[in-house]
């Protein structure tokens, strides 16, 4: 068992993998290590911002950068990622990707300047793109057949993930206090290393007849995702009459509308678009990109703001997130017991209200304002995030074969990363000009987080099923 979290041995937990007594907490916890290192390094690297900039003469496009270099490669190579769990077995893709991640954040650690960091940063972004779809897809084969335990076993994947990245900036700056910026990558070796080791022991699952590889499919929706952050990056720095910037973004749209296309036609599409035929798959992934766009774009403005407006050290600004990972743990484990009882729409719903909750109560955030009014949305927000994303992961899955889950795991994330790619980009560039410029960009993302999540909460109400 994981956390003493339910009251009785399930059947998953006893039976036999491979000659061995595998335990329900066993496999959870192997699977979990990718999406924890994952999400701590979207989060971590937040509040070394600072620092890195002071080493490498960085600006906040470069910042920006360095923060979606990750992001944007974790979101283009996760749906052939995805096609890759299912079609060679989730076990081996799974070691894949930590070793291409441990070897990254090594790369990370030693990097020499801006340039050099955002290029491993990429590699890591593929790292992370290849494990998570796997790490999904070892859980749902192995309790496929146990409805309640694949419920718990995805809601301690997610709090896993979400602990890990609200404790990210915490670690962080504890990191930074003792030693520096550096460290902040190094720390994902021994994880990445333990993860390979117990993955050993899991059971290889079945592949699907190999139909080939999607590279046009590939090769579009890279240019598409990649064209677009980069236009929105650099629309501050260069304006939006610059030809590269809405050349950019036309040339993004014209990608993906080729991409979609291809993908319509492909043998082996990277994206199967019958998928989105069932409307609560459309729902749930349309609720995960709105909240990695708003989550993602908040934790960047507000680790800034900590830092450059309230003049917190890299430590206190760490310390400051420490409601984020208690939000985040109390939510999920909530989150897994009100599901089997509940269903996973209700999780949501009620998540989704906390969640715009919290952005409506961050308005408060101005030049000088105390902690001690930061510390409830802090702890709201991602206390409604924690809530939903459980549920809404299991809802997903539930919505397909398990000979699928790798994919339907693979459109999920990706969505949502690229959207969280997006919210750093468009947040990102609201503070260029200061204390005043970061504040208004914490108001002005407040009410379009709020405001989205909002109107796409009724619409989850009015038409999203009980599953």
């Amino acid at each position: 068992m994981i956390g003493g979290i339910g009251d009785r041995p399930t059947f998953a937990a006893m039976k036999k993998i491979d000659g061995d007594s595998l335990s329900f907490g066993f496999i959870v916890g192997t699977a979990s290590l990718a999406f924890v290192v994952s999400q701590l390094d979207v989060s971590i690297v937040n509040v070394a911002l600072p620092q890195i900039s002071k080493s490498f003469s960085a600006g906040v496009s470069a910042l920006q950068w360095i923060v979606d270099a990750y992001t944007i490669a974790f979101a283009v190579f996760m749906l052939s990622a995805g096609g890759m769990s299912d079609l060679l077995g989730s076990k081996r893709i799974f070691q894949l990707g930590l070793l291409i991640f441990g070897i990254a954040s090594l790369g990370c650690g030693v990097s020499w300047s801006a340039v050099s960091l955002i290029g491993f940063r990429v590699l890591q972004g593929i790292g992370s793109a290849i494990m998570i779809p796997s790490s999904l897809s070892i859980i749902n084969h192995n309790f496929s057949h146990q409805p309640h335990d694949r419920s718990r076993a995805v809601a301690l994947w997610t709090a896993a993930g979400g602990v890990a990245m609200a404790a990210g900036p915490i670690l962080g700056g504890l990191l930074m206090h003792v030693s520096n910026w550096r460290m902040i990558f190094f720390v994902n070796l021994p994880i990445c290393l333990v993860g390979i080791l117990c993955s050993f022991k899991l059971i290889t699952n079945g592949r699907k007849p190999n139909k080939g590889f999607d590279l046009p499919g590939q090769f579009t929706w890279m240019l598409a995702l990649t064209a677009l952050i980069a236009s929105i990056i650099e629309w501050h720095h260069l304006g939006p009459k610059n030809p590269l910037i809405y050349g950019g973004i036309v040339f993004s749209a014209i990608a993906l509308l080729i991409f979609l296309r291809i993908e319509k036609k492909a043998k082996a599409p990277i994206l199967p678009l019958d998928l989105f035929k069932k409307s609560n798959f459309n729902f749930l992934v349309g609720l995960g990109m709105l909240f990695n766009g708003a989550y993602y774009g908040t934790i960047f403005i507000l680790s800034l703001y900590l830092q450059q407006v309230l003049h917190y050290s890299s430590l206190g600004a760490g310390l400051g997130f420490l409601p984020l990972t208690a939000g985040f743990i109390i939510s999920n484990l909530i989150s897994s017991k009100m599901m089997p009882r509940y269903g996973t729409r209700i999780p949501i719903l009620i998540g989704v209200g906390i969640f715009v909750t919290g952005f409506i109560m961050l308005l408060i955030a101005k030049e000088n304002t105390p902690y001690w009014q930061l510390f409830i949305p802090f702890f709201t927000i991602p206390l409604g995030m924690g809530l939903a994303v459980p549920a809404m992961t299991t809802g997903i899955l539930s919505t397909v074969d398990k000979t699928r889950s790798g994919i339907a795991s693979a459109v999920l994330n990706t969505t949502r990363q690229a959207a969280g790619a997006v919210g750093v980009a468009v947040f990102g560039a609201m503070t260029n000009g200061g204390a005043s410029a970061i504040v208004h960009a914490i108001a002005v993302s407040a009410i379009i987080s709020a405001g989205g999540l909002l109107v796409y909460g009724l619409l989850i109400y009015k038409y999203l099923t009980t599953t």
